[in-house]
């Protein structure tokens, strides 16, 4: 079921960002229409990042098991990699932002980068399933 509503959300988003993007500009969308760009963003890739953490948790899984005895990795479920992609979509979320409004450098970057790697770092401590 939760993979059914994360197809089905990136698909509509997606189809929602182009008919905003084909039908307004920046100066006539105002505000809700920019925010409305970067929400619609953060569910694209949100989708896209959790079908490659789950299907890159599999092909791990496959290749771990050809070199390791004891222990495999295992895989990573549906919900949990859904739970490390509603950190992990932020960051280029917040690294476009931050360009658009011409203020993205190494800093922010790095501001970025630990602020997913602490995310990511919570995440992974209270899912423990």
């Amino acid at each position: 079921m939760l993979g059914k509503v994360i197809a089905t959300s990136t698909v509509i988003a997606t189809i929602l960002l182009v008919v905003l993007l084909q039908t307004t500009n920046p100066s006539t969308a105002g505000p809700l229409g920019l925010l409305a760009v970067f929400f619609l963003l953060y569910v694209i890739i949100l989708g896209a990042v959790t079908e490659l953490l789950w299907v890159g948790s599999s092909l791990v899984q496959t290749v771990g098991k050809r070199f390791t005895s004891k222990r495999p990795p295992g895989r990573l479920s549906l919900q949990r990699a859904y739970y490390f992609s509603t950190v992990l979509a932020l960051g280029p979320v917040m690294a476009l932002a931050m360009a658009s409004i011409g203020s993205f450098g190494t800093y922010e970057a790095i501001l970025i980068a630990l602020f997913l790697a602490v995310g990511t770092l919570y995440v992974s401590r209270r899912s423990n399933s």
